[in-house]
């Protein structure tokens, strides 16, 4: 993207960020995740009822048998951690608006991780086997799998993405 002048940091975030697959051997300590976290659930939500929830898996076993549950066991199984995000349907009260918040909670988190140097994806595929993920971890049944999160630092930065001009995608302007 080609801009004139500065930006401020959480446009150059938002512009530079990237799905990262691809994972080093690095560890990832806890504080750091705990930091993303924190990011994560200053998200806006309807009510302030903050309705995410989340798992972390750091165990290799446990991360194997969520990647098996994805075409994108590759990338769950090189993640340092996963975390898998729920929505907590006990404390929620219009589902659209709790999904929107949900997605923002992960959108703060991609954030955070890339500016404190992290990757990660957002793994939406394996929604298709979200009653297993909950299973295999042990959940109740009041918890939604939103997503997986996986986490580490990256392989490499050369991610490319491109976007649609702002221009096709209004829909309407009066």
């Amino acid at each position: 993207m080609e801009t004139s002048g500065s930006l401020p940091d959480v446009l150059t975030a938002i512009y530079e960020r990237r799905s990262v697959r691809h994972f080093s051997d690095a560890p990832v300590d806890r504080k750091t995740v705990m930091e993303l976290l924190r990011a994560a659930s200053w998200a806006p939500s309807g009510l302030n009822n903050q309705p995410w929830r989340f798992a972390l898996v750091w165990n290799s076993t446990l991360k194997e048998s969520l990647a098996a549950l994805t075409r994108y066991s590759a990338t769950l199984k090189a993640a340092a951690v996963l975390v898998p995000v729920f929505l907590d349907k006990e404390g929620s009260y219009d589902d659209v608006k709790d999904c929107q918040a949900v997605g923002a909670a992960i959108q703060n988190f991609l954030l955070a991780a890339h500016g404190l140097g992290l990757g990660a994806v957002w793994i939406g595929e394996i929604l298709k086997n979200k009653d297993a993920v909950r299973d295999r971890l042990g959940l109740p049944d009041r918890l939604e799998l939103m997503a997986v999160i996986a986490l580490g630092y990256p392989a490499h930065r050369q991610q490319k993405s491109h976007r649609r001009p702002v221009e096709e995608l209004i829909v309407f302007e009066y």
